[in-house]
């Protein structure tokens, strides 16, 4: 209730003509004294006082420097009168320049990066957004990478990933809307989505949705606006895609979907979106269509062997009578020292481990990581009895598997269900692998991201689309838009 009071306070309060009284409250509510990086200067050009405001590492000094010179070569005849318009349309020779006339969009203002220019005699604040912000140059996604096709990725920086997208999409529909989320943080967020094209009904469901978020800030940057935007929180699958690719961005915009920008994340949300889009990569469409069908189908396969593969495997092991006799080599002759149900789940929990300790290992003893992992997991492993041959030879396959999923996000939840099952067909055999499945297929249709079914185009079903999710399209014959997505013009 105190933060809600303060703001309302500074809501009310109005800039005054008087500059004592600007510079003082600026100087108390920006705490000028206790913050070594909030600057004020003390300036008197054409018999006036005036003052700026600046945070340091994000104001340009060069163009703050070319900007004083001019003002400290004008005289009081110049200011007398209009003095607000002279100084924007004559006087500071710069593109994006605003006034303000509340001290709650200023401070905001100040924080955010631009440059506050208080004048005395006016009842108006200039904020002059000559602002740089310490970046780095966009380069390739580690996670997306394609081997021929553009090598620039998002980056931190909200408005160079703005700049990336419409340098691929020049369209005069396209729309890049802004708001700012976050009681404290006033983190920017840009809508993007082109008008003649996306459902506008849509693009104001997730604006309404941006808009209902009530948290202090956004430390997590585009993974907090999706779990306050796509609910479902205790589902482990994806109800948003993530892409760092400029150009998977706008290939998703030029189909109608909606994409969400956040300052400081170097990956931009597309919603909504369906499973199978989550097992999709650019690597199939920068290769021709037989090729990239081809490498859909393995990509495909290796996806549904993380799931199923390890699960199916335990029943068969422990039900040889389901085995034909030309399959009765599956299945492991002596299963060894420890049950096999506590291999498999120590395997995966020692996976995981040594997933999170590469993380956390610089890249320097990434070779000494691998050479321990290979030893302990591997060799030593099975002489000592934890594990048998089977399980190492099945786990690395449904291992494989598992990083070949496009989505990081999609193959934690496939890990998760992959262990799911594993339990239930330990704990019940055949009627727990029948009945998990049966239960994971009901709960992915039961989904929806913002109205989409989840496993559309599977259920509810629709034949040239589920033919597209497994086949790699022509690009000349790709001449309609996603049905789902109910875009205004549906002919491309």
């Amino acid at each position: 209730m105190r933060g809600v009071g303060c703001l309302t306070s500074q809501q009310k309060q109005r800039i005054s003509t008087n500059i004592e009284e600007n510079v003082s409250y600026l100087h108390e509510a920006l705490a000028v004294d206790e913050s070594f990086d909030v600057l004020q200067l003390d300036l008197y050009y054409a018999d006036r006082k005036m003052a700026m405001y600046m945070v340091d590492g994000f104001v340009k000094d060069d163009i703050l420097h070319y900007l004083m010179k001019i003002l400290s070569g004008l005289d009081k005849k110049q200011l007398e009168e209009n003095t607000i318009d002279k100084l924007i349309k004559t006087y500071i020779p710069y593109v994006e320049v605003e006034t303000v006339d509340e001290f709650e969009a200023v401070i905001d203002g100040i924080l955010a990066g631009p440059t506050a220019l208080v004048v005395d005699g006016v009842d108006q604040i200039i904020l002059i957004d000559a602002r740089t912000y310490p970046v780095r140059g966009p380069e390739e996604p580690d996670i997306e990478r394609v081997v021929r096709g553009a090598r620039d990725g998002f980056v931190e920086t909200i408005v160079f990933n703005t700049a990336l997208t419409r340098r691929r999409i020049r369209d005069r529909s396209l729309r890049m809307e802004y708001m700012q989320i976050g009681r404290r943080s006033k983190t920017d967020v840009v809508v993007c989505y082109l008008e003649d094209i996306a459902d506008l009904e849509l693009v104001k469901q997730i604006k309404q949705s941006l808009e209902l978020i009530d948290t202090d800030g956004l430390p997590m940057g585009e993974k907090t606006v999706e779990e306050f935007i796509s609910g479902r929180h205790w589902n482990p699958y994806p109800m948003v895609r993530y892409t760092e690719r400029p150009d998977t961005a706008a290939s998703h915009l030029y189909e109608g979907h909606v994409c969400i920008i956040v300052d400081g994340s170097p990956s931009v949300i597309i919603t909504p979106t369906t499973f199978w889009h989550h097992l999709q990569h650019a690597e199939e469409y920068r290769n021709k269509p037989m090729v990239g069908t081809y490498l859909r189908f393995v990509r495909l396969l290796a996806v549904w062997g993380s799931v199923f593969l390890l699960p199916f495997w335990y029943l068969l092991s422990m039900n040889a009578e389901l085995l034909p006799d030309a399959l009765s080599f599956v299945g492991p002759n002596d299963i060894g020292s420890i049950p096999l149900i506590f291999q498999l789940l120590l395997i995966e929990i020692g996976i995981d481990m040594l997933r999170m300790a590469s993380i956390h290992t610089p890249s320097s003893l990434a070779t000494a990581l691998g050479l321990v992992a290979a030893l302990m997991i591997g060799q030593v492993a099975v002489e000592v009895g934890l594990f048998i041959n089977e399980v190492i030879l099945y786990f690395s396959i449904v291992a494989i598997g598992t990083f070949a999923t496009p989505s990081y996000e999609m193959s934690l939840a496939n890990r998760l269900v992959r262990i799911a099952l594993l339990i239930g067909t330990a704990l019940f055999g055949l009627y727990g692998f029948i009945i998990g499945v049966a239960i994971w297929i009901i709960g992915l249709a039961r989904m929806k991201s913002f109205g989409v079914p989840y496993l559309w185009p599977f259920i509810p079903f629709n034949y040239r689309a589920f033919r597209d999710v497994f086949l790699r399209s022509p690009m000349p014959l790709k001449n309609r838009r996603p049905r789902f997505l109910h875009p205004q013009d549906p002919d491309r």
